[in-house]
């Protein structure tokens, strides 16, 4: 999933009712949870020129945010305090501030950032995993997450699973190309890391496995764009104007909708089936009897169905790169019909591939947004408590300072490199770092290498 900022900035309808509440943001901002007077004394990081009201939107206009954010870095410094609309917004755009953000002050920035939005969206103590807040709830769901439902362990259980629906992927691929037909990758994979990660988490494929698809777009798409009330966060009229939270509310409950009706088809499923056999849902339901879905449903199938689109299509601009990724699987998998994640270890120049895709196209661009739990120091400007903190691993991944012809694409640039995506080299930290570090890294990982392993084989 992407971070939550807009991929265009609606700047059109924000001037247009900003006469409506300029007087009530500038009152509002005297309410927020930093007072102005510490404001004014601390040593912030800088800022490109502000406009009166909607800060610096207008520097985001017509951009993706993480490449616009890298370009107002590249004049005003690796840790620059953005304004939009009201919301004070820090952005970390070199290893050095990523390293203080995520290690060195990682306890100061361990919660997230709630936006209006988001709190629209879940239900207060069902947040998930990604967005709750730091605290003991956290750390208990994060403890089940690492020991029970994604240990190294569990996620070799579902193997079986995962080399069925590689295999399925495969024939339709196959079947397309034989009538002829112009083959959906996309949408293909996409199905492919959605029923994996379903069959996982509750033993079978999704009844309404396009419905689940398309209402995971939706809520990616809502939740990577920023409503007025999220600008404003303490107007009144901003939450008045706003369709945005009836939308996200809808939304939710048809997502809650949604996982009950899992939950139920499940539990009927396992008076007639195999009821020694524990899935991750058993797990939840040991556990917790309310376990939320939505985290491991979504980002389970999300990360890798994006990371799997963006290695095809650079594969397809790198010829070279695809016909020697080729070359090693026809080889060291010569005279096999069948691909196994036991052939996977065999396999070096693919995993080369991968690094570098997640390097090139890491899936949250800005990883999950932060809030500065108390104020502190970065890179010596201080952070007020309550500012959301963006990371902005698109931009440092793709830094001169620490890679060479980063806009290139090159495997080969990993070969024999100690750098890895494990949360230790913050120049390059696609699953983030830290207390907030992605859990289901290895889940998602896993369907991506079987994937391009047997589709450069075939």
């Amino acid at each position: 999933m992407a971070g939550t900022l807009p991929e265009s900035c609606q700047l059109p309808s924000l001037l247009a009712i900003i006469v409506l509440f300029v007087c009530r943001s500038r009152a509002a901002s005297r309410r927020r949870g930093v007072v102005v007077d510490d404001l004014a004394r601390a040593r912030l990081p800088p800022s490109p020129r502000a406009l009166p009201v909607i800060g610096h939107l207008h520097h985001l206009a017509g951009a993706l945010p993480h490449r616009a954010m890298r370009d107002l870095a590249r004049r005003h410094g690796p840790l620059m305090l953005l304004r939009l609309g009201a919301l004070p917004v820090v952005v970390a755009s070199s290893a050095d501030a990523a390293r203080e953000v995520m290690k060195t002050r990682d306890l100061h920035f361990a919660t997230r950032s709630m936006t209006q939005t988001l709190r629209h969206a879940f239900l207060e103590g069902a947040e998930g995993i990604i967005f709750a807040p730091y605290g003991d709830a956290w750390r208990q769901v994060r403890r089940i997450c690492t020991l029970e439902l994604l240990s190294a362990r569990r996620v070799q259980s579902f193997r079986n699973v995962r080399e069925e629906e590689a295999g399925r992927l495969l024939r339709g691929v196959a079947s397309a190309a034989t009538l002829a037909k112009v083959v959906n990758l996309s949408e293909m994979v996409a199905a492919y890391a959605a029923d994996s990660a379903v069959r996982a988490i509750i033993g079978n494929r999704l009844k309404d496995r396009d419905a689940f698809l398309a209402l995971l777009e939706r809520s990616v798409k809502l939740f990577a764009r920023m409503s007025l009330p999220d600008l404003y966060p303490s107007s009144r009229l901003a939450m008045f104007l706003s369709r945005m939270p009836g939308r996200m509310k809808r939304q939710r409950e048809e997502l809650v909708g949604f996982m009950d009706a899992i939950v139920r088809d499940h539990e009927e499923n396992k008076v007639t089936g195999d009821a020694n056999k524990e899935d991750l849902l058993d797990v939840l339901l040991r556990i917790q009897r309310e376990g939320d879905l939505q985290d491991v449903l979504g980002t389970g199938s999300e990360t890798a169905a994006t990371t799997l689109q963006w290695i095809m299509a650079e594969l397809m601009r790198n010829p070279r790169v695809m016909q020697k990724a080729q070359d090693e699987v026809r080889h060291v998998l010569a005279g096999q019909h069948k691909v196994t994640e036991d052939d996977l270890g065999k396999l070096q120049y693919i995993h080369l591939v991968i690094k570098e895709a997640l390097r090139f196209h890491p899936p949250a661009p800005l990883l999950f947004p932060r809030e500065c739990r108390s104020t502190c120091q970065v890179l010596g400007f201080d952070v007020p408590k309550g500012t959301m903190v963006l990371v902005n691993a698109w931009a440092i991944s793709r830094d001169p300072e620490y890679w060479d012809m980063p806009e290139e694409f090159l495997p080969a640039w990993f070969d024999n490199s100690t750098i890895d995506f494990k949360g230790t080299d913050f120049e390059y930290t696609p699953f983030g770092a830290g207390r907030r570090m992605c859990p289901g890294m290895a889940f998602a990982l896993v369907n991506v290498e079987l994937v391009l392993a047997l589709v450069l084989k075939r």
